[in-house]
């Protein structure tokens, strides 16, 4: 909130000689928005400002770089740079289920926008997906199962959110929202994450289009929430081999590799590496 209205304090204003300055307008500004609310927060701001001003401390021990400059030197010498976002495209700010997302855009444009990075120097975009679908918290989610499948699936696949320990949701792979994902990102490989949590399952479905208001779309509408959405189903095959020992794409049985295939065909994009576990050596390349 203080970045759009133009009065945070970034990390390269505590090197300048007026940032507590500006460090004690902001204060006061947040003090006096408690108190025109009326809020009922029991704090010592001078208890918590001695930890504060301490941090900052070890902070200004580190060497501070213009980062665009140094990102744009790096490509100048022909090194490679990857950027990993964090959370999932949908959580995004601009594009994602709105109010239901992040502070931040989570899409690949975020690497231009949070880095400085120029739009023509993005070079491959890898979209990394789960065979099913989750999400942590509130918010839609067409493809949520609240039957055997959809528990199997959060207790084989350890679905809890890293930060928060929350159990996420878990549903059918939201092909609609999977391809959405991939326009708006420019995605140009992907990566399956967790193919071995989905053996066992006798059928898979997959969303492929969306009941929405009366009609039938294959995009990502305005709205998804629950009285305006209706996922279509396609089914497949499951398979019930273990997929964990498998270290060749040639051993994957040949109803995943039927799903992958299908997948691969909708979206039009190749996905070159099938993970069948947690360790990193459980990760097939195709």
């Amino acid at each position: 909130m203080d970045k759009t209205g133009r009065n945070g304090i970034r990390v390269g204003d505590i090197e300048m000689k007026d940032w507590k300055k500006r460090y004690r307008a902001l204060a006061d500004k947040h003090e006096a928005m408690i108190d025109y609310y009326k809020a009922e927060i029991e704090y010592d701001l001078k208890e918590l400002e001695a930890e504060f001003f301490e941090a900052v401390k070890v902070l200004k021990e580190l060497t501070f770089i213009d980062s665009e400059e140094y990102l744009f030197q790096a490509q100048q010498a022909g090194k490679k740079i990857l950027a990993e976002g964090a959370q999932g495209s949908l959580l995004d700010i601009d594009f994602g289920t709105y109010p239901y997302v992040t502070s931040s855009n989570t899409t690949a444009a975020g690497a231009c926008t949070g880095l400085g990075v120029a739009p023509r120097q993005i070079g491959e975009v890898f979209g990394i997906f789960k065979a099913y679908t989750t999400r942590v918290g509130s918010g839609p989610f067409p493809t949520e199962l609240f039957d055997d499948y959809g528990e199997t699936m959060g207790r084989v696949g350890r679905e809890f959110g890293a930060t928060t320990g929350r159990p996420r949701r878990c549903g059918w792979l939201d092909l609609v929202a999977l391809k959405y994902a991939v326009q708006v990102n420019g995605v140009t490989q992907l990566m399956m994450m967790k193919g071995d949590v989905l053996s066992g399952f006798d059928k898979l479905m997959v969303a492929t289009a969306y009941k929405y208001k009366g009609e039938t779309i294959t995009h990502l509408p305005y709205n998804i929430e629950p009285e305006n959405v209706e996922p279509i189903y396609t089914e497949m095959k499951g398979w019930s081999q273990d997929l964990t020992g498998m270290t060749q794409a040639d051993e994957l049985p040949e109803a995943l590799n039927n799903y992958i295939a299908y997948l691969e065909g909708e979206l039009n994009v190749p996905i070159k590496i099938v993970s069948v576990g947690p360790d990193r050596t459980q990760t097939i390349h195709r």
